[in-house]
């Protein structure tokens, strides 16, 4: 991380000469952000005023008509997923090996400018909490994070990875389940080890054999959950791509619904009659890449598992156009974690939004920043510049708005600030920087 006490010292930052890209959804203006300590004290428009005029032993970055903008939220994020070319490599991978990857691939998500993110399951039960822990103790760099465990999934559901002729629990991904008695006490286990979220495997997954549109849960398991995780103020979520799972998650409260690549029109006026409880993260990249980009690693384009992809994409790309008409909150998150889906290019999601489920510019910065901030349950003081709010910012050379792959550049993000601190400090000559005694 980067420490210089100019700039991460307690008398505070000033970033003058900018476009404050807000994540409001309004248009960028030119202005002024001052940072106290953790948050952001004031937002100016209009051209240099206490920038010019110094004081107070702050650092004031002249950013020269670069963007400033909210750090990003990935809201299907899965730290513990190594990118490695399979399931097995992941989940054999022994646990001190696997914590040491799993803050590594923290740090890579954090150096793209994703300053949260979203648990969306973890490789084994504890990783994500430890690595949470660290990120908010200050030990290791990080974005915010919300730890999740692995996934509770049914007797032969998706995490069920064990072969049936080794019938064995050290093999599975997630956390097997028959019967609400079972489902209650993975979840208060899950509770246990600390998570921030539980979350069910609604839907099968093609790769794993288990078909996209089946709905193996029945509603007495997840009735259980759901109950279970309210008892303790736990957010839920869920593997949803078939129809059913996603009727599955408004029925029961579902929170975070990863997918939903086949909700009919039921579904989906179910979702947008509770569309103010519930967040739609579809990883799209996952689909993408799958289907089209895993050769290297013998998923090869036109064999039935990619074309099953292929079908899936397809419903996916219209059921999101559908969301967002509807005014149902769609984030990015894209399944990133495998080699052909390698974490650090988390900023793809925007250009997809854009190009493929007809978003603008401005509404997938929003979905990044804004809709990031409430997902992460922290919307009044997160992801938005706003005095008050926490600066959680990135400084980006050009505009965003006019080219959405420019935060795909990881030079053009010129500086990385999380809680007031710089991860990635500018790089400034005596024309861009000056310290004020």
């Amino acid at each position: 991380m980067a420490d210089d006490k100019g700039m991460n010292g307690s008398g505070g930052v000033i970033f003058t000469n900018v476009r404050i890209l807000d994540g409001s959804g309004d248009y960028p203006f030119t202005g002024e952000v001052v940072v106290q300590g953790n948050r952001i004290r004031s937002v100016t428009r209009g051209s240099a005023r206490i920038g010019a005029a110094g004081g107070g032993g702050q650092a004031v970055i002249d950013g020269m008509g670069a963007t400033l903008m909210p750090g990003m939220c990935d809201a299907h994020l899965h730290l513990s997923w190594n990118n490695a070319p399979g399931i097995d490599p992941i989940q054999m991978m022994p646990p001190e090996e696997h914590t040491l990857v799993t803050a590594e691939m923290a740090k890579i998500v954090l150096d793209a400018g994703f300053t949260m993110g979203r648990g969306a399951a973890a490789a084994k039960p504890r990783l994500d909490v430890v690595v949470r822990n660290f990120i908010n103790d200050g030990r290791i760099p990080g974005p915010r994070y919300t730890a999740a465990g692995p996934e509770i999934t049914t007797v032969g559901g998706l995490g069920d990875s064990a072969p049936s002729h080794i019938p064995h629990e050290g093999l599975n991904l997630g956390i097997v389940v028959s019967g609400p008695e079972e489902v209650r006490r993975a979840v208060r286990m899950l509770i246990k080890y600390g998570v921030d979220s539980i979350k069910l495997n609604l839907s099968g997954e093609e790769i794993t054999g288990m078909k996209a549109e089946e709905t193996p849960m029945s509603e007495e398991e997840v009735a259980m959950a759901a109950q279970e995780a309210r008892a303790r103020n736990k957010v839920l979520a869920a593997h949803a791509r078939s129809s059913g799972s996603v009727k599955q998650c408004v029925r029961h409260g579902i929170q975070n619904i990863y997918h939903a690549s086949f909700a009919d029109e039921e579904a989906l006026d179910m979702l947008e009659a509770a569309k103010d409880k519930h967040f739609v993260a579809p990883g799209l990249a996952w689909l993408i890449n799958t289907a089209r980009h895993a050769g290297e690693w013998g998923i090869k384009p036109g064999t039935p598992l990619t074309i099953a992809y292929e079908r899936e994409l397809e419903a996916a790309v219209e059921t999101c156009k559908k969301m967002h008409r509807r005014g149902i909150r769609v984030l990015p998150g894209g399944d990133y974690g495998f080699a052909w889906t390698p974490q650090g290019t988390n900023a793809k999601d925007l250009e997809t939004f854009v190009e493929m489920l007809g978003f603008s510019p401005m509404e997938a910065i929003v979905s990044a920043t804004k809709l990031g901030g409430q997902i992460m349950g922290m919307g009044d003081e997160l992801g938005m510049i706003k005095p008050g709010y926490l600066a959680d910012m990135l400084l980006v050379d050009g505009d965003p708005i006019a080219n959405i792959r420019t935060l795909q550049d990881k030079t053009r993000l010129l500086a990385i600030m999380k809680d007031g601190k710089f991860h990635k400090a500018p790089k400034m000559n005596e024309q861009r920087r000056r310290l004020i005694a």
